[in-house]
């Protein structure tokens, strides 16, 4: 099963879920969202999103492929890109922070660590380009059958598992903060343990099946 981790274009931007590909929550405030919406194609509105942000700022997006299968996205922007993020009774995002704005995997594709590689992704980009931390609204009840947001606002347990820390409690949406030395660093110490382990192993050892050793007869009775 191989893997691929892509930059969002305008080009991958159609590889996003159908549903995601037409919601512009995050993106609009609103007000522009409703109108958006009920003007029957918020797609437009999303991608002039998209395309305004690369130009302006950068890399605002992170796609996952196996077996050449889009199977989740994660999107980032700074939160002033982010009219949605002042909407939050947890608001505003740190000063310092990249906004996190939404993670989805796939269902088929869930439980596989994708979520994982998406988040690290967006890490090492963001570390790049000097920033220090990501910021995210979770929501505390995902999957509410009365809630407004749908999809849109990620679980927070799913960012706490991936090594987010809450900085603003909330019943519904808590605001939670990633620093990214934090990020990076439980990857880079398997990474170097492996390295160390290999590096002390002969290519023959690792090439040469291993035999049980026998079993010894015990002399004392």
């Amino acid at each position: 099963m191989s893997r691929r981790l892509v930059s969002l274009t305008l080009d991958t931007l159609e590889d996003l879920p159908r549903p995601c590909r037409q919601c512009v929550y995050w993106e609009l405030d609103p007000v522009s969202a409703d109108r958006a919406c009920a003007a029957g194609d918020p797609g437009l509105e999303k991608e002039a999103w998209v395309s305004q942000t690369l130009l302006e700022w950068g890399s605002c997006g992170k796609l996952v492929y196996v077996d050449g299968m889009p199977a989740g996205f994660v999107m980032y922007a700074p939160p002033a890109y982010v009219p949605r993020s002042m909407a939050f009774p947890t608001s505003p995002v740190s000063a310092d922070a990249v906004m996190l704005m939404t993670a989805n995997v796939v269902p088929a594709f869930a439980g596989g660590g994708l979520g994982r590689m998406l988040v690290q992704g967006v890490a090492r980009d963001l570390t790049k380009r000097g920033i220090k931390a990501i910021e995210a609204f979770g929501d505390a009840k995902y999957g509410d059958a009365a809630d407004p947001t749908g999809a849109c606002v990620a679980p927070a347990d799913f960012f706490l598992s991936v090594g987010f820390k809450t900085v603003r409690p909330h019943p519904r949406y808590p605001r939670l903060r990633l620093e990214l030395r934090t990020a990076l660093s439980w990857k880079s110490d398997v990474e170097y343990a492996l390295e160390k382990l290999l590096g002390s192993m002969s290519p023959e050892s690792l090439l040469r099946p291993v035999r049980p050793t026998p079993a010894t007869r015990s002399t004392t009775g």
